[in-house]
C-alpha cells in the first residue's frame, strides 16, 4: 500500500523537472539570438547603403519628358461683373396744390418734352384770392408811403411808419404765396422722356403728393454693377466699358460714376456706365454682363495639367532650361476653354507639361517636343 504514494511522488517530480528543464534552453536561446543581433544589424545597415547607392544612381539620370516651346503674348484682361440697367433719370411727378384735373391724360408711352403738361388742376377760388391779394397790396402800399411821409414831417409816430412798412411785407408775401399757388396748377415734364405711367385722369382730385404721372428718361442708359474692393482702384471715370444684355445685344459705353462708399454687406461698389441709346430700345431693368477692359499683360497660355508645386507649395510649372528642369512661379491671369493664361514666365519658354512632377528642380531631362495644341493660338482675345 505504500509503494503506491511513493510511485506518485516520484512522477510528481521526474515532470518538475522536465517543465523546468526547457526554460534553461530557451535561455540558452535568447542568450545565442542576442549574440548574433549586432551582426544582423550590421548586414542591414550594409544592405541599405547598397539600397542607397543603387538609389543615388537613378537620381543622376535623366527624366523623360514632354514639353513645348511658348512665346509670350499680349494677354487683354478684364474685370468682370453682372449688373442691370437703369434709367439715366426717372421721377413721379407729384402735386404741390390741390384740385380736380381738367385736362385730357396723357397714355403710357408717350414721348414727351420739358416743359409739356402732364396734368392741369382746376384753379376755383385762386383767381378772386389773387385779385384780394393785389388790392391788398396797393393798399398796403398806399398806406406805407403816406405814413413814410407823414414821419419825415413829424406828423406821426416812427413806429406807425415801421407798422405800415411790415403790412406791406406782409401783402408783398400773400400775393406770392397766391400766384406761386396758381402756378403749381400745371404739372409739367422736368425733362425729355418718355410716360411711364398714364397721367391722371380727367376730374380726378389730386391732393398735396399725388402723383400725377411718372417720366423716364432713356437716353443714355446707365448701366449698374458693384466691383469687389481688390479692383476698385484699378477703375476710373472716362474709363471704357463694355456690356451683354441678357437678349445678347452687345453694347460699349463709359464709366461715368464709382461710388467712394462700399455696401456694407456685399463691400463692393457700385460702378456706373453711361451708353447712349438715342431710341429707347434698351429698356430699365435688364440684366447685363459687363466687363471693363484694363491694360495688357504679357502670358503664356499652358495646358492647366502644366501646373504644378514646388517644396514650399508655390503654384508655378517646370520648364526645360540647359538640359534640366527649372521651376517658375506663376500667376493666372484668365482662365478659358482649354487652357489658362499664366505670367511669371520668361518671354520664350519651354514649358514641361507631361513629367513635372517626376523632375525635380535641377535634375537632368531629357525632353520630347510635342507641340501643344492650344500653344499655336495666335493671340489672346
Amino acid at each position: 500500500m505504500r509503494l503506491l504514494p511513493m510511485l506518485m511522488a516520484l512522477a510528481v517530480v521526474v515532470g518538475l523537472y522536465f517543465w523546468i528543464a526547457p526554460g534553461d534552453g530557451d535561455a540558452a536561446r535568447a542568450a545565442a539570438d542576442d549574440a548574433a543581433t549586432p551582426a544582423a544589424a550590421a548586414g542591414a545597415d550594409v544592405a541599405a547603403g547598397d539600397g542607397a547607392g543603387a538609389e543615388a544612381a537613378p537620381q543622376t539620370r535623366p527624366v523623360r519628358v514632354v514639353a513645348f516651346r511658348s512665346q509670350a503674348q499680349d494677354v487683354r484682361s478684364a474685370i468682370i461683373m453682372r449688373g442691370r440697367t437703369e434709367a439715366h433719370k426717372l421721377v413721379d411727378l407729384r402735386a404741390q396744390t390741390s384740385g380736380l384735373v381738367i385736362s385730357e391724360p396723357l397714355r403710357a408711352g408717350a414721348e414727351v418734352e420739358a416743359g409739356d403738361t402732364l396734368c392741369q388742376l382746376d384753379p376755383g377760388t385762386r383767381e378772386a384770392q389773387l385779385a384780394e391779394a393785389e388790392a391788398r397790396l396797393a393798399q398796403a402800399e398806399a398806406d406805407a408811403s403816406a405814413a413814410e411821409t407823414l414821419a419825415q414831417r413829424g406828423l406821426t409816430a416812427e413806429n406807425t411808419a415801421k407798422a405800415r412798412r411790415a403790412a406791406l411785407s406782409a401783402a408783398q408775401a400773400a400775393l406770392h404765396q397766391v400766384t406761386l399757388d396758381i402756378d403749381r396748377l400745371t404739372i409739367a415734364a422736368p425733362f425729355d422722356g418718355v410716360l411711364e405711367t398714364d397721367a391722371a385722369e380727367l376730374g380726378a382730385l389730386l391732393s398735396m403728393g399725388d402723383v400725377c404721372a411718372r417720366v423716364i428718361s432713356l437716353d443714355p442708359i446707365d448701366i449698374v454693377g458693384f466691383v469687389p474692393e481688390i479692383d476698385v482702384d484699378r477703375v476710373s471715370e472716362g474709363q471704357e466699358a463694355y456690356a451683354r444684355l441678357i437678349s445678347g445685344r452687345e453694347v460699349a459705353g463709359t464709366v461715368s460714376f464709382v461710388s467712394r462708399s462700399a455696401d456694407d454687406t456685399t463691400r463692393t461698389f457700385r460702378v456706373q456706365i453711361s451708353v447712349d441709346n438715342p431710341d429707347g430700345t434698351i429698356r430699365d431693368g435688364l440684366t447685363a454682363d459687363i466687363a471693363i477692359p484694363m491694360p495688357a499683360d504679357r502670358g503664356h497660355f499652358a495646358p492647366q495639367s502644366a501646373l504644378t508645386l514646388n517644396d514650399q507649395g508655390m503654384l508655378g510649372v517646370r520648364a526645360v532650361e540647359d538640359g534640366v528642369a527649372r521651376f517658375h512661379r506663376v500667376e493666372i491671369l484668365r482662365e478659358e476653354e482649354g487652357g489658362l493664361w499664366l505670367t511669371g514666365l520668361p518671354e520664350e519658354t519651354a514649358i514641361i507639361y507631361v513629367g513635372q512632377e517626376y523632375a525635380s528642380d535641377g535634375r537632368p531631362v531629357t525632353p520630347t517636343w510635342e507641340p501643344w495644341t492650344g500653344a499655336s493660338r495666335a493671340g489672346a482675345d
